[in-house]
């Protein structure tokens, strides 16, 4: 059932069924107490378990427990400043190349800047966000586990969990671990997973899970199926090196062919996949973070992404929104990678130059540096969302030419079971979408990790890849690749390497006596 609809009223089910699961979540007690848990004496029937899906599904997009971020999961910030989408938007895009804010919030600055701390209230945010999500979906596991009934619901839930702990994975590297056998509350103190632990749950949880999951776009909208799985494993398996130190390519070569054999399909119009109505792109989003005008009202998600990047001369009324924030827009070594703004021969660059400068003189005007105006609010017909403040419009966690790209890469780095010709294919088609015609293709010699890194840029920005995609190639920290603003100089500095990922949240680590901070911080 591949309508919005569904997911819509799922997550219309846990807004008034689920105010009692959490109050709020602080710096020192950071999982729900024993007593604000749903337990199974609560839980009469199919719709009440359902309720507590979707709470881990709208867990990562809502900041709050009621109406647009209040009565806020994490005390220590704004509802809306912490909505999980949100925080993992400025982690993987604020730290790169592909982002730039105007806003001098708190110590916002410090993710471009990369100069963060272990105090950061922003890099807190996404460490108890992910905390949150998985003590969500441990809940519902619990309960469920051993319930034929609700197979679906624990199945999904797990898969949920598992992309949580990728995410502590691939930003912090460690972390504290709990699964449904643990207590809850504020008197455990959870073991400190290392990398490799956490990587093998990932995969273990995924694989043994992966034939429960129903087939690839027979769920509900919106809902979690075999793609999602999958597309997480090779996202686990091309970062591997990266993460453990041990290359994964062949295995994901494997698991990009399953997303890539199971009939996805590249939308024809690229820009159709970030407007209002992209919830009938299912041929290639495989999995999106939903968001709705009307039953996902938040400060964070979809509201945050599209408002803040407009300003300047940007009308806002063309993005479908009630006005601009003037916070996000882009650096030069961004724009670089496309050899004509206009949009005119690569409809992927879909770049507001008017009004703004190239180079960025002062962090903090928003007509310094040029705007993406990739996400609006307006379907493809030209309508309007349901809300002006609020947009109908979804997140694609994961699209299938992500897997196009993965698969060309892993078969650049050596991965068995794939071809550079079929790779070379790949990549053509995303070209030939791109360009209209095959005047943008490229021949095999043309196909190298250079190319594929900014390939990859072009096609998926501001899609939360960008800095996990410049830790694998060795560009996020160090002075390989210098993009303005890096290390908070405008020219860009080399930066140092413990800057590849985040550091515990020292409020974690001074209540958490099992936890021992990252090297470095």
């Amino acid at each position: 059932m591949n309508t919005k609809y569904s997911i819509k009223y799922l997550l219309m089910a846990f807004v008034m069924i689920l105010f009692t699961f959490v109050s709020c979540i602080n710096d020192l007690d950071t999982l729900p107490l024993d007593e604000d848990l749903l337990t199974e004496d609560k839980l009469t029937d199919d719709a009440s378990y359902k309720g507590m899906l979707a709470k881990c599904y709208g867990a990562l997009v809502l900041g709050g427990q009621e109406g647009v971020d209040a009565e806020p999961d994490i005390s220590s910030i704004n509802g809306g400043f912490s909505s999980y989408l949100r925080q993992l938007w400025n982690h993987q895009e604020l730290t790169t190349d592909e982002g730039i804010c105007a806003w001098n919030d708190g110590n916002l600055r410090d993710l471009h800047d990369m100069d963060w701390t272990a105090s950061n209230e922003f890099v807190k945010a996404m460490y108890y966000r992910i905390k949150l999500e998985v003590a969500y979906c441990n809940n519902l596991i619990k309960l469920t586990n051993d319930q034929e009934a609700f197979k679906a619901y624990n199945t999904e839930a797990r898969l949920l969990r598992a992309l949580a702990y990728w995410h502590l994975l691939d930003m912090f590297g460690t972390g504290p671990f709990t699964t449904e056998e643990d207590p809850v509350g504020s008197f455990f103190f959870p073991e400190q997973a290392s990398a490799q632990q956490l990587f093998d749950y990932v995969e273990s949880e995924l694989i043994a899970i992966e034939n429960d999951l129903v087939a690839p776009g027979t769920n509900e909208y919106g809902r979690a199926d075999q793609g999602a799985a999958w597309m997480i494993l090779s996202k686990l398996y091309l970062n591997a090196e990266t993460y453990i130190g041990t290359p994964k390519y062949t295995e994901c070569i494997t698991y990009t062919n399953k997303v890539i054999n199971a009939g996805y399909s590249l939308e024809p119009n690229y820009e159709y996949l970030f407007l209002a109505d992209n919830h009938l792109r299912t041929n290639e989003i495989i999995f999106p973070i939903v968001c709705d005008g009307e039953s996902t009202q938040t400060w964070g998600g979809m509201t945050f992404l599209i408002h803040s990047t407009i300003g300047g001369d940007m009308p806002a009324s063309e993005s479908g929104v009630d006005g601009g924030w003037g916070g996000n827009r882009t650096t030069k070594a961004f724009t670089d990678l496309f050899d004509d703004l206009s949009g005119e021969t690569d409809s992927r660059a879909i770049i507001w130059t008017e009004g703004q400068n190239e180079e960025i003189a002062d962090i903090f005007n928003f007509r310094d540096g040029y705007a993406l105006r990739k996400f609006k609010n307006v379907t493809s017909d030209g309508t309007v969302g349901s809300n002006l403040s609020h947009p109908d419009t979804d997140f694609p966690l994961f699209r299938y030419a992500d897997a196009l790209l993965m698969y060309a890469e892993a078969v650049v780095r050596g991965g068995s079971g794939g071809d550079m010709a079929t790779a070379l294919g790949y990549i053509n088609q995303l070209r030939e979408r791109a360009y209209g015609d095959d005047s943008g293709n490229i021949s095999q010699g043309d196909l190298t990790l250079d190319f594929i890194l900014d390939e990859r840029g072009r096609e998926l920005y501001w899609e939360c890849h960008r800095r996990t995609d410049l830790r694998r190639f060795g560009r996020l920290s160090g002075g390989d690749y210098i993009w303005p603003f890096k290390g908070g100089v405008a020219e860009g500095i080399s930066v140092d390497s413990k800057f590849d990922v985040f550091p515990i949240p020292d409020s974690d680590i001074n209540a958490n006596p099992n936890l021992t901070q990252t090297t470095g911080y």
